[in-house]
């Protein structure tokens, strides 16, 4: 399905409520670029992790990691099997490694550095540019793609969202617990929606989905729904 005006898709949301899987089957179905901000930060914190940008209270070496933000190099690759594009730091594959607990449970505060986010913005409005694309995250309808003409904002209960995430970790053979996943979700909603810089929040022209009770399907329906209506009015 091709519509012959490009348009800029941006969907935000709290954390493992399935925006990814959601922003990956549309822009598949639409011909269209996606890309995962929260990859992207992941992938900034995985880099912190392993050369020691965490002081032992588990704190961010702010100034260190400054100093090597121009050594980290976060891009994406199309994984022809899985038919979805693939993180990579410094051109190695880190998609899976990026989505374990341990990440999980540092990324809020790599998120919330002002200099981080101000690189990671630049890098996806030029990978926008050019509309066609699906983004996902936490300010891209509101500070990335404040013009998109399509923004969507995805909620869900705590609850529904740390099993979802139990879930993938289990279906991935990755260890989990999902009391510790719960705490996770909700310690990452205070800080992405009280962060100084970009704090997540809906946008005041997004169109609101609880998907607490939706499955992949239906969520996907609503969505091409929603792009319909806009086709149909362009």
């Amino acid at each position: 399905m091709n519509y012959m005006k490009k348009i800029t898709i941006a969907i935000d949301g709290h954390s493992s409520c399935g925006k990814s899987t959601m922003a990956k089957d549309l822009a598949k179905e639409l011909g269209y670029i996606y890309v995962d901000t929260g990859a992207m930060y992941r992938t900034v914190t995985l880099y912190a992790m392993r050369n020691g940008l965490f002081d032992a209270d588990g704190e961010v070496k702010t100034d260190a990691l400054n100093a090597k933000m121009a050594d980290i190099n976060v891009s994406f690759m199309f994984n022809a099997e899985t038919g979805r594009p693939d993180a990579y730091l410094n051109g190695e594959l880190v998609e899976n490694v990026i989505r374990s607990i341990e990440v999980s449970n540092h990324v809020s505060k790599i998120a919330a550095i002002p200099f981080v986010r101000e690189a990671m913005v630049e890098q996806q409005r030029e990978m926008g540019k050019d509309k066609g694309v699906v983004m996902d995250g936490r300010d891209i309808g509101t500070t990335v793609f404040p013009d998109a003409e399509l923004k969507v904002f995805v909620t869900a209960s705590a609850e529904v969202r740390a099993q979802r995430r139990f879930d993938e970790l289990k279906a991935k053979g990755m260890p989990a617990d999902y009391d510790e996943i719960l705490k996770n979700v909700q310690e990452r909603d205070y800080i992405d929606s009280h962060r100084e810089v970009s704090p997540l929040r809906q946008a005041d022209d997004a169109i609101l989905l609880d998907n607490s009770n939706m499955t992949i399907p239906e969520q996907k329906a609503w969505l091409l729904n929603q792009v319909n209506k806009l086709a149909n009015q362009n």
